[in-house]
């Protein structure tokens, strides 16, 4: 079988790669930093897991050690100051060590854009990388795609949220530069189809589907499609990229960092120049999907809660990855702690659906005005604040955002630890556990953990310490009344 490497498995395109090449009938090895957050895909037991970091030459040796492809598939979406200068670092070391390891194939999936123009920071960024890896010296393919329509994709939640949200809106004068979206599902076949390509060939592609749009007729269409009145879209000359991906991320759950590199590659006109790739991976017997047709299958795997991946799956860029040690007596740092436990007149099983189901639109149990403006302020200072939201209502896996939190351990029935990657002077946690009481019914205990960053940090803690009892006294408490007035709350 051929081998088959994917890095950035636990993000977007990555997590629904892997079963596409997997059904495929290929080898498939992930290189991820956390392999626990792969526990809840359901292909998690078919692949070969290697834990470690692209950045990290040694980690990239192992990993491809007798791969005959490679798909690289890492970006700094949202990465801050630098994240240039990460990414052109990366790509060399993978570039480097992918020639040692006489690697057959490298697959990359970059951004479509004009030659003859000066280009954004990430688009710039996007076209370093395929330069790089082009130039790396082991046979490399490189796809180029604009808007990528899919359900829980970031170009596709911006243009649903925009378009669902605002009956009226005024936007940039670009508004009406012309774009090639393409299905998601187009891309996962043309990157499948890449490992087939001859060796001898080492180019970029550039794809897309078969409608050409402007950003304007895009969020009419997809209205017409959502069963929605036409909006009414008036363009200004006045919003620059930066104003306008803060409108955004304001009005849609994208937040400012991720929304500034989407907005900024809508400034140029993306339409593919070629359609070389069909001499190599013919189009399907039906044709690509079109506009219309990719929106609505979007929109029915989100009503059927059937949202595989999405934008939010790989972690927010520059939010804190430690996990908290299970030791109490951690000696990393001081450990500032809210300590609470109930008991809860109610059945474990109960209160765990309670717990489970927290956060999204179920909310937080408590003071929700505080939630709304501490979400706010979030996401002004460029964090993702709390319209992440959930990707399924009722159940959570490793790995999975919620709101600002991400999932870092779930053991059902039992324990939620969420860490928090708001934006904070030091890294937290919040514990959510059943606990038997011995007493015939379970004790709630809840912990938020706080481990501050120099002085800032201790003062954030001790500043906010008054409201611990409004916002986890409430918490605590409406989530045991949750449970206690459940239909099924007896054992």
């Amino acid at each position: 079988m051929t081998q088959v490497l994917v890095t950035g498995a636990t993000g977007y395109i990555g997590g629904r790669l892997v079963p596409e090449l997997l059904d495929a009938g290929y080898a498939v090895r992930v290189l991820v930093r956390h392999p626990e957050r792969l526990a809840a895909r359901e292909w998690s037991d078919r692949v070969e897991v290697v834990t470690g970091d692209a950045t990290s030459r040694d980690d990239l040796r192992g990993a491809l050690d007798g791969v005959d492809v490679a798909y690289y598939l890492i970006h700094a979406m949202a990465g801050g100051g630098g994240f240039a200068e990460r990414d052109r670092s990366t790509a060399r070391g993978f570039a480097v060590v992918a020639r040692e390891a006489r690697v057959g194939r490298v697959v990359y999936l970059g951004g479509l854009h004009p030659d003859d123009e000066r280009l954004s920071p990430h688009l710039e960024s996007r076209r370093e990388v395929e330069e790089i890896l082009l130039d790396g010296g082991a046979p490399t393919v490189v796809l180029r795609a604009a808007v990528i329509l899919g359900s829980g994709s970031a170009s596709f939640e911006m243009m649903r949220y925009l378009t669902e949200r605002l009956p009226a809106m005024v936007a940039p004068r670009w508004i009406d530069n012309r774009i090639q979206p393409i299905a998601v599902r187009d891309v996962l076949r043309y990157l499948v189809g890449a490992a087939t390509i001859p060796a001898d060939v080492s180019r970029a592609f550039d794809i897309g589907g078969p409608d050409i749009l402007t950003y304007r007729e895009m969020m009419q269409r997809y209205a017409a499609v959502a069963g929605l009145p036409r909006r009414v879209i008036r363009a200004v000359p006045v919003l620059t990229p930066r104003l306008a991906s803060l409108w955004v991320g304001l009005v849609t759950p994208v937040p400012p960092g991720i929304a500034r590199p989407l907005v900024g590659s809508l400034v140029h006109e993306v339409v593919a120049r070629e359609d070389d790739i069909r001499q190599y991976v013919p189009d399907p017997p039906a044709g690509l999907l079109g506009f219309d047709e990719a929106v609505g299958l979007a929109l029915t795997r989100i009503r059927e809660l059937d949202v595989r991946t999405r934008w939010s799956s790989a972690s927010t860029p520059g939010a804190p990855s430690d996990p908290l040690p299970d030791d109490p007596e951690w000696t990393g740092g001081s450990l500032l702690v809210d300590d609470r436990a109930r008991p809860v007149d109610a059945s474990p099983e109960a209160l765990w659906t309670v717990i489970e189901g927290i956060g999204g639109a179920h909310g937080w149990y408590s003071w929700r005005l505080g939630w709304v403006a501490r979400g706010l302020m979030d996401r002004l200072f460029g964090g993702p604040g709390l319209r992440r939201g959930r990707r399924d209502p009722h159940r959570l896996a490793p790995g999975d955002a919620l709101d600002w939190w991400r999932v870092e351990t779930i053991d059902p029935g039992r324990l939620l630890r969420l860490r928090a990657e708001m934006r904070l002077p030091g890294l937290a946690w919040l514990e959510l556990s059943v606990e038997d009481s011995g007493a015939g019914r379970p004790t709630f205990r809840q912990r938020a953990i706080f481990v501050p960053r120099g002085l800032l940090g201790q003062l954030y803690w001790w500043g906010i310490s008054p409201f611990h009892g409004i916002v986890f006294g409430g918490m605590q408490r409406n989530i045991a009344h949750a449970a206690e007035s459940a239909p099924h709350r007896a054992r």
